[in-house]
């Protein structure tokens, strides 16, 4: 087995009990990944909205979860379950919260000065980073991945 995929089809989510089961298959070692994941139609939108916020922040925090997939494909006579946009491709409530936690969620420009050593420390999310560092007329440009597992990451660049 080479991971382990969860469906996540919930009416009123539980988010301690979640963490629970997660936790638990967590002690298997292996990648975990919420798979389609949406909330009940009998629900309102803006009901499935507040709990889909909840999911994905549950999920999104878990050390051992590595991705997460909605369930909310659009087709002509409606969603399965859970809608983002209309069939307009306007944001619903749920499309709402998406882009909100994927904005929430990046680490964005960050414009610092370094210490007194020569660094600079920020917390940052999974992910691939650009650098540029300006030392008066110098500039150097470099790349680098934050990945699970790794708590600190330090990077060096040259002038």
């Amino acid at each position: 087995m080479d991971g382990i995929g969860l469906e996540g089809h919930f009416t009123i989510p539980n988010p301690p009990l979640m963490r629970a089961n997660i936790d638990k298959l967590a002690t298997l070692g292996l990648p975990i990944w919420l798979t389609e994941v949406d909330i009940s139609n009998t629900l309102d939108k803006e009901t499935q909205a507040i709990y889909l916020e909840q999911v994905l922040r549950e999920g999104f925090s878990h050390p051992s979860v590595n991705g997460i997939m909605l369930w909310s494909a659009l087709h002509p006579n409606g969603c399965y379950e859970m809608c983002l946009t209309d069939n307009n491709l306007k944001n619903l409530p749920a499309g709402d919260v998406v882009d909100k936690l994927l904005k929430e969620w990046q680490t964005g420009k960050i414009e610092a000065q370094i210490n007194e050593h020569g660094s600079h420390s920020f917390f940052g999310f999974l992910g691939e980073y650009s650098i540029t560092v300006k030392y008066g007329n110098r500039t150097a440009s470099s790349t680098f991945s934050l990945c699970q597992g790794e708590e600190t990451r330090h990077v060096s660049i040259q002038l």
